[in-house]
């Protein structure tokens, strides 16, 4: 008999398994968690991994009802922003 789900632990994914999930290539995941405009993600030792609620957590950010629906929350493209990095602000954005 299997058991139910909400007692289950926590699934976590490496970075090519997340990237599938989310449908993104591993590099632009990877790019995501250098800028910090990615999902959660854990490090255990010198591992990578993200749990599905965080992923989902991530995508959720990005729901819709419209195209003209204006939100504070928004899933940033993977590059450097002034706003989720303070280096890039100081060093001129990136010019």
């Amino acid at each position: 008999m299997s058991q139910p789900t909400s007692v289950m632990p926590p699934r976590h994914l490496t970075t090519p398994e997340a990237a599938r999930f989310l449908s993104l290539s591993t590099r632009t995941l990877e790019k995501h968690r250098t800028y910090g405009t990615g999902p959660t993600y854990r490090k255990i030792g010198g591992r990578v991994i993200y749990t599905l609620a965080d992923l989902e957590a991530w995508t959720a950010r990005g729901a819709r009802t419209s195209t003209s629906e204006v939100t504070a929350d928004v899933v940033r493209p993977a590059k450097r922003h002034a706003a989720v990095s303070p280096a890039y602000a100081k060093s001129g954005g990136g010019r």
